[in-house]
């Protein structure tokens, strides 16, 4: 009998798929595509988090990113001969090489860049002639034994530092050389010799036999001491005067080691290892952290220790770097579930969608076996291998295509997502055809809203997941968003707002139809009632077609808003850096443009306003206004600026100091409307009574009183009444006469605009200009006059918000998931539609007999779609602007707009509401649901009456 049965599966499977080779071959199409989308989401997570971590690492300062482990010299209670043996070379070899091995996964280290040695911790005062004494301090220098010289550079002169004789403590000779840079900056040549104070005997001479030039200057053997590479100008701290001296280091032979320890600077010993970052991925980061932690002070310092002695200590930075690493990964994180979560939850209603439109398509054939004994586990068994042999091949492709696309990821996450696709279809295929068919029912009968009233059941069910949503909503408004990390309740904010707007809207839609179709029965024409009698009646705008339009809008509106959000935060970021389009201004802060460079620039093409401002920081406040309390006084309500307008220290000198701007009101006027600052009233600076222009030469009075536009901090300290204030552009007072919360080319909230005419000094430090100027020749323009200007492009600083590989990661899932959410949107409208087709066809046909136009057929079906679409776009408008109101509060967008960029501003940046994204998605369903209508009227007006209409046809 079993045999039987499996012999008769196959001729049933075949004939099915021969018989409806456009369903299959449709259905295998939508789970291709999902299960590519589902094995995708993980894979691409793992990719830009793995490349955003072997990012960090590699960008980051190596000295930072490297472990090393160190220790002082050999004890001194220890033989001559066994201290001299613990620096040489074989034995560093020796323990280099051991904890090489012994770092634990997943660290590992560049083999190629590892370097271990001898090193001076103190400096040594070099007091040959020949050096150079800037401000008459002799320069100070450190000296280091290392391997690998002849590996990481090139010789340039001279000959390689080597050790002819064996070399002990007792030596008083060695070899050393220099790099290109050390040697330029210190005069020093080969033949040079520099002399090292011992503890017994005489000085250890140092002779340079070679310069050499580094092969990788940016690699980890020159850049984790900059030293090595590069000397260094540094102020002396134990002088009371401003003096400054140079600092270096001299390269000695490989094995000259020995010789310093008869010195008085502290040898120590090290062994530096790079991290090798080629094989981390992004779930490494955890491991990672407790690897360096354990490093650093816990049981892998001593397998450290019982390697390199009990001494040996462990530093590095690259925990900070992992740690700012998963930082960045836990602010995006929140940010992209509720991507992944909304537009896995959409997929899932389609595919459930696409088996309730093949269940109706099947349901008089299904009732039919019903009627002649078919058992419901013998139909859904047929069912279960049919929907079997086209889903599991096609959720397979779909796991292999993205495997392929999308490199750098876990194999194992895809996989469960490719899989999960494939077992939702055949699970819900068969499951809901063969729950419609428990009973057998009658071929006929009618299936719109108004016979098929929900159950019971149905209500309390329905009633039962509203109340869940409301209250998961209602817990999520009063928790709060900003816990940090992934939390379930928030990404799934889309799905409980869409779930509470189907829900009601599904049972509240047909009442406001059936109230407007009674005054449209009193018109003369029949189109506008029957067309809104149908719209109420028809099983179309069900909870479900309804539930996976709100969640489509309403993740592609978040989606959209978010990716709005951040290239409004980089624009206004580039904004305050520069102040406009483009900016001219002197390399120090006093320095003032000339008369002939700012006619110049104004003239160039593409210039549509120049604003010149004279930028004083440092203003001092008025003794009455800078202690002065009431609002503004504090610490935390002085918007202290962060740049040179501080004046002192801390917020206190914030509260002293002030930067004033000095503009020409008209021009500046203009160019705030056109880049989107705040403006004001020009007439609130005019030049007029006591603050005219002064004539040419003329000195300002402290009687004079100048009108002022302030920050509302200053203004609050100032009040409304006049202050006198000292200036490098002349002294005089002010009055506050309103408040403006920004100011062009400042990040300061501290700061008074003037009228430049009023002022004594009225040269302008910088120059703002709108338009689009060649940067060719505004720079020529600004270098014609000399090289202390410098030119700065909005355009330029916006480019400069370069996306790190986890921001980048993270804007094309997003950009994913507004296309993926806008597809399956319109996919939802396609099935939702085609549910009802072989209805609206059959009804067509019918009417046409009874007279109907073509185009009033046409009229007749735009119509019964347009409410249902509209219901559609109106609720996933408004479950759009809810979610992103009930999660703006704890999503923080810096981390994708403006993380990684040294200067930038990093305030807070919310997410809004973004007006394009919720009404394009919204439209173009409506757009869709007409066409739809519009084709299937003109299809079936080609098609006769009789057709339609043949006995035994569904009606």
């Amino acid at each position: 009998m079993s045999d039987g049965k499996r012999a008769a599966s196959a001729p049933w499977i075949r004939t099915r798929l021969r018989t409806a080779p456009g369903a299959a071959v449709a259905l295998a199409v939508l789970v291709l595509v999902t299960a590519f989308l589902a094995a995708a989401f993980p894979r691409a997570v793992d990719a830009y988090e793995t490349k955003g971590l072997r990012h960090d690492i590699r960008l980051a300062d190596a000295g930072r990113s490297a472990v090393e482990v160190s220790r002082p010299q050999p004890g001194l209670e220890l033989p001559r001969e066994q201290r001299e043996a613990g620096v040489r070379t074989p034995e560093l070899r020796r323990i280099g090489g051991a904890l090489g091995k012994a770092l634990p996964a997943p660290l590992r280290a560049d083999m190629s860049s590892v370097a271990y040695g001898v090193r001076t911790l103190k400096p040594v005062l070099a007091t040959e002639p020949w050096l150079p004494r800037p401000d008459t301090v002799p320069p100070q220098l450190s000296y280091t034994a290392q391997t690998g010289l002849k590996e990481h550079a090139r010789l340039v002169e001279g000959a390689w530092p080597t050790t002819p004789a064996e070399v002990t403590s007792t030596s008083r000779a060695v070899r050393g050389a220099v790099t290109e840079e050390t040697a330029a900056a210190l005069n020093m040549k080969v033949g040079s010799t520099l002399r090292l104070p011992t503890a017994v005997g005489g000085p250890l001479t140092v002779t340079i036999t070679g310069i050499v030039a580094p092969r990788d200057p940016g690699g980890s053997y020159w850049s984790a001491d900059p030293l090595v590479r590069t000397p260094s100008l540094i102020p002396d701290p134990a002088s009371p005067f401003p003096q400054n001296y140079w600092t270096g280091t001299v390269l000695l032979a490989e094995d000259a080691g020995p010789a310093l320890l008869a010195t008085a600077t502290e040898p120590s010993l090290f062994w530096r290892f790079p991290p090798d970052a080629s094989a981390l991925t992004g779930p490494d980061g955890a491991r990672l952290t407790a690897v360096v932690n354990s490093l650093e002070s816990g049981p892998g310092l001593l397998k450290v220790r019982a390697i390199a002695g009990d001494t040996a200590e462990v530093l590095t930075g690259l925990g900070h770097i992992v740690q700012a690493n998963a930082r960045m990964r836990d602010a995006i994180s929140p940010v992209i579930a509720v991507a992944a979560l909304g537009i896995g939850s959409v997929a899932a209603v389609v595919l459930v969608m696409t088996g309730a439109l093949i269940a109706a398509r099947r349901k008089a054939e299904l009732a039919l076996m019903r009627s002649r004994g078919g058992s419901l586990r013998g139909i859904g068994g047929r069912l279960l291998a049919e929907t079997a042999v086209t889903v599991v091949p096609a959720s397979a492709l779909g796991l292999l295509l993205a495997v392929l696309a999308v490199g750098g990821g876990r194999w194992w996450p895809a996989a469960l997502a490719a899989a999960g696709v494939g077992l939702l279809v055949c699970v819900a295929l068969p499951l809901r055809t063969t729950l419609q068919h428990i009973r057998p029912t009658l071929h006929g009968a009618r299936e719109d809203m108004v016979s098929a009233r929900p159950s019971r059941r149905r209500t309390v069910a329905e009633l039962t997941l509203l109340v869940l949503a409301v209250g998961a909503v209602t817990a999520l408004r009063r928790r709060g968003t900003s816990g940090g990390g992934t939390d379930l309740l928030v990404s799934g904010a889309p799905v409980l707002v869409a779930l509470i707007a189907a829900l009601v809207l599904v049972r509240l839609y047909p009442l406001p139809l059936r109230l407007a179709a009674r005054p449209m029965a009193r018109l003369r024409g029949a189109i506008g009632f029957l067309s809104l009698a149908r719209a109420g009646r028809s099983s179309a705008g069900g909870a479900l077609p309804l539930l996976a339009l709100l969640l489509a809008l309403a993740t592609a509106a978040f989606g959209g808003s978010v990716i709005a959000g951040i290239g409004d935060a980089r624009d206004d970021a580039a904004l305050t850096a520069v102040g406009a389009d483009a900016r001219v201004s002197g390399k120090s802060e006093r320095a003032t443009l000339p008369d002939e460079l700012v006619r110049t620039v104004r003239d160039l093409d593409g210039v549509r306003n120049a604003a010149p401002l004279r930028v004083e920081f440092g203003v001092a406040m008025p003794e009455s206004a800078a202690g002065g309390g009431g609002a503004g006084s504090g610490p935390d309500d002085s918007g202290t600026d962060t740049g040179a307008d501080s004046g002192g220290d801390g917020d206190a000198a914030g509260a002293r100091a002030t930067t004033m701007v000095g503009v020409d009101p008209a021009s500046y006027t203009r160019l705030a409307r056109a880049t989107g600052l705040p403006d004001f009233p020009s007439g609130l600076l005019k030049a007029t009574g006591a603050s005219a222009p002064l004539p040419e030469g003329a000195k300002s009075g402290p009687e004079r009183v100048l009108p002022v536009i302030a920050s509302p901090a200053v203004a609050a300290r100032l009040g409304k009444e006049q202050h006198a204030v000292d200036t490098l552009s002349g002294d005089f007072k002010v009055q506050v006469v309103g408040t403006v919360e920004r100011v062009a080319s400042l990040a300061s909230t501290n700061f008074l605009i003037v009228n430049s005419a009023s002022l004594e000094q009225r040269a302008p430090t910088t120059l703002l200009l709108t338009g689009a100027p060649d940067p060719g020749k505004l720079r020529a323009a600004a270098d014609g006059n000399g090289e202390e200007f410098v030119v700065q492009l909005r355009s330029e600083e916006r480019a400069r918000y370069v996306n790190t590989p986890m921001q980048a990661g993270a804007e094309r899932i997003y950009l994913a998931a507004v296309a993926a959410g806008a597809g399956y949107a319109l996919l939802a409208v396609l099935l939702s539609l085609l549910q009802t087709a072989p209805e609206r066809k059959t009804l067509l046909a019918r009417l046409r007999t009874m007279g109907l136009t073509t185009g009033q057929g046409r009229r007749l079906l735009a119509f019964e779609a347009t409410p249902q679409a509209l219901l559609a776009a109106g609720g996933g408008l408004l479950t759009g602007w809810a979610t992103i109101v009930l999660l703006s509060p704890g999503i923080d967008l810096v981390p994708l707009a403006l993380a990684g960029v040294a200067g930038s501003d990093t305030s807070p940046v919310t997410l809004r509401a973004d007006l394009w994204s919720l009404a394009l998605p919204a439209a173009g369903v409506v757009a869709l649901a007409a066409a739809v209508a519009g084709v299937q009227a003109w299809w079936a007006s080609r098609r006769g009456s009789i057709t339609e209409l043949r006995a035994g046809d569904s009606r």
